[in-house]
Formats: C-alpha cells, sequence, structure tokens
C-alpha cells in the first residue's frame, strides 16, 4: 500500500520557520500501529491523518511515541492540504475529533481559522507548584493546570526567550508538559515557549493547542479578546487568537514543504 504524505510549516509563511507537521491523507483508517509508526519515522512534533466522512473529516494525531487528543499546528497543515492540494472549496471545512468535539475551519484575511474548545484551566496545587519552582529555577507569577497542560506566567518575556529548560524534571510532572509565557512588548501581545519531553518533543516550535489555554489567560488579564501570539522557539510562529465564549479562533498560515509517497509494504512485519 502506498499512502501520499505532505509536510507543511504552520504558523508561517515562509519555509523552515513556524511548526513543521506532516499530514496523510487516508480512504480508511490504517491499523493504529501503522500510523504510530508513521509517526515515529516522520520524527517530526506531530503527524496528522484525516479520512472522509460524508461532507466531514475525521482526524487523529500522533506524535512520535503517542496519539493525542488535540493538536493545532497539524490541524492547520490539513486544513492547509485540503484547500492547496485536495481542491477542498467547501465552507466550513469540519473536522471531527476523537475527544474534543468538531473542530470547524475556515479561510480568514489572516490565514486559516480554526475554531477549537477554550481550556480555562485552574491553580495548580501549592505542592506542584514547589516542584515547578525548583525545575525552572526562576520566579513563577502563576500557574495554571490546563487540560493537558500546565502553564507557567514568568516575569517578562527575556526569561521566556532565554529559557533553558530541566526536560527530565518536566517529564516528572503529571501534565503532558509545561507552557511557559509571560507579556510581550508590541506588535504582539504575549510570548510563549512549549515542552513536551513526555510525548517525545522536547520544544514543540509552535503549538495550536497551548493557545486555547494561553488565549483566555491573557484575554482576561489585558482586557482584549482578540490577540497577537509569537511562539519564541528557534523557528518561531505567530498564532493570531481570538477568544469567544467557550471558544478560541485560532488563526495562522501554512506553506508546503514537501510532497511524496510512503511505501507502508512489509510495515508492521516484525
Amino acid at each position: 500500500m502506498k499512502l501520499a504524505i505532505y509536510q507543511i510549516d504552520a504558523f508561517t509563511d515562509r519555509l523552515f520557520r513556524g511548526n513543521p507537521a506532516a499530514v496523510v491523507p487516508l480512504e480508511q483508517w490504517a491499523p493504529v500501529e501503522l500510523m504510530q509508526k508513521i509517526a515515529s519515522e516522520n520524527n517530526l512534533a506531530e503527524t496528522a491523518f484525516f479520512v472522509k466522512d460524508e461532507n466531514q473529516f475525521l482526524i487523529r494525531w500522533f506524535t512520535p511515541t503517542v496519539e493525542v487528543e488535540l493538536c493545532g499546528h497539524a490541524t492547520l497543515a490539513s486544513a492547509h492540504v485540503l484547500y492547496e492540494h485536495l481542491g477542498y472549496a467547501g465552507q466550513p471545512l469540519v473536522f471531527k475529533t476523537m475527544k474534543r468535539g468538531d473542530l470547524n475551519i475556515s479561510r480568514s484575511d489572516l490565514g486559516i481559522e480554526m475554531d477549537f474548545p477554550l481550556d480555562s484551566g485552574g491553580k495548580v496545587a501549592i505542592t506542584e507548584l514547589k516542584s515547578l519552582r525548583s525545575i525552572l529555577g526562576v520566579k513563577i507569577l502563576d500557574a495554571i493546570r490546563g487540560h493537558d497542560d500546565i502553564l507557567i506566567v514568568l516575569e517578562d518575556e527575556d526569561l521566556v526567550r532565554q529559557m533553558v529548560p530541566d526536560f527530565r524534571g518536566i517529564q516528572s510532572l503529571s501534565a503532558r508538559g509545561i507552557i511557559i509565557t509571560a507579556k510581550a512588548s508590541d506588535p504582539f501581545d504575549f510570548v510563549s515557549r512549549c515542552f513536551f519531553p513526555r510525548y517525545g518533543i522536547d520544544e514543540d516550535p509552535v503549538t495550536g493547542s497551548a493557545h486555547t489555554l494561553l488565549a483566555p489567560y491573557w484575554a482576561d488579564k489585558l482586557g482584549k479578546n482578540n490577540l497577537r501570539a509569537l511562539q519564541a522557539s528557534a523557528r518561531s510562529g505567530i498564532v493570531h487568537c481570538k477568544v469567544q465564549g467557550d471558544r478560541v479562533l485560532l488563526t495562522g498560515k501554512a506553506v508546503t514543504y514537501l510532497t511524496g509517497i510512503i511505501n507502508t509494504a512489509n510495515g508492521l512485519s516484525s
């Protein structure tokens, strides 16, 4: 069996920036073991697989080591593949997820807009806060436990940019990983970085799903619902955020790096 594969740089309009994701369209679901092996072989933060289901698309995401419930940049990459390579013209484009409901996708002047569930989070326990202080070695202004991650607010954006994380310490936490963030200078409202060593990703270049927690936090702190965010990894990427009730609209651009064919013959043999 041969499968088409696309590698897309998401949350950027330039190659070699943003977050690379692999996208594999399927006619029907492949065995989970095969999808995980493809994701491991790709060795990217995420590989997305989708299957057409009447007027919608079922979508799943895999890191090199595990399947995840939600991924922003690989969803953006999948929409880009459908729009730019597979001729999809419907509005909205709907991705159905296994655990996070429907994701409505549309085009806007700023790029591809994704309608995601908001993650309001809650305060971390005092004992966990002590562990976080020890792991990071910096002053923590605020700490929020989200659905997947722990959001940590630092004093200024330079601390976020200069952070050298303790990956082993982060891996010991009972969370997908941590997001560090701070208020930013113009033209951005906030900056962030994301570390997920438990999921085989030491630092994720640009994390759409993290902004479902970041955007409502900063919307409340800054008193505004429209936000421009920079994820300050080495590759960096820009995420436009709009908090709208219990949803967060995340918008970004994407560019195609490569198209190819996967030869899966004997892929599940030992």
